[in-house]
């Protein structure tokens, strides 16, 4: 169930958005993964969600290799990427029944439904997607990430667009989702690692600069918060 990533490159022509990166997301746990724009977040998420092909190195999805068996890692994966693609002008429970027919969900009313219930979507179910506000629509691409109960979760910037009330939601529901899954995480928001990260790494200019148990930050550096610790590592 675990996320496995060793010595990853990724080239642009002669730029390089991955330098090499190496690191495990465990089960059971919230990895945080932090780093500025143009970091190297979103190529790395998209080389495990299979969507983009790494220059060299390994990565894999529950023992899965990526590159030699897309499909199979992907079926253990459920991803929201940050630009959260939706069907706008379906029912909310409609785009859920294509996706599970995608799936081949067996049962995949009852399914639906306790996704539904887990994303707090049952009042907005039969609206349009394209009627619902952004939080709502957050939950929907949520929702479409966990229906076919992968065994890992990548989740770039899930509560984009949330009031408070629906961010506690979602931070319960992430983390009762990660007792039982391997969850990557990646956010802007120093509060939200606080909240649901067990583990963090920060990736500055496509290397990694920090990889440590968020119960170690005060033991491990001088930096009074994360946020300290992000600006000095990532500032040049």
């Amino acid at each position: 169930m675990s996320i496995q990533v060793t010595d990853l490159h990724k080239h642009y022509g002669t730029d390089h958005a991955l330098k090499g990166i190496s690191f495990e997301a465990k089960p059971g746990r919230v990895l945080g993964f932090l780093g500025p724009n143009g970091a190297g977040k979103t190529t790395t998420m998209k080389i495990l969600s299979g969507s983009l092909t790494p220059t060299s190195g390994y990565a894999a999805l529950s023992g899965i290799d990526i590159s030699k068996n897309r499909f199979a890692a992907r079926g253990r994966m459920g991803y929201l990427p940050e630009d959260n693609p939706l069907y706008h002008d379906m029912y909310v429970r409609e785009a859920l029944a294509f996706l599970a027919g995608l799936h081949r969900i067996a049962n995949c009313d009852k399914r639906i439904t306790e996704v539904i219930v887990m994303t707090g979507l049952a009042a907005e179910q039969h609206k349009k997607i394209h009627q619902l506000s952004k939080g709502y629509r957050q939950r929907v691409g949520l929702a479409q990430a966990i229906l076919h109960d992968p065994d890992i979760l990548i989740l770039d910037e899930p509560t984009s667009g949330l009031d408070p009330n629906q961010l506690q939601d979602i931070r319960s529901l992430i983390k009762n989702l990660a007792c039982e899954k391997t969850l990557l995480l990646s956010t802007h928001i120093m509060q939200e690692v606080a909240a649901v990260c067990d583990d963090v790494i920060i990736i500055h200019k496509g290397q990694i600069v920090a990889d440590f148990p968020l119960v170690e930050l005060g033991s491990r550096y001088t930096d009074n918060t994360l946020e300290e610790l992000f600006i000095r590592l990532t500032a040049n």
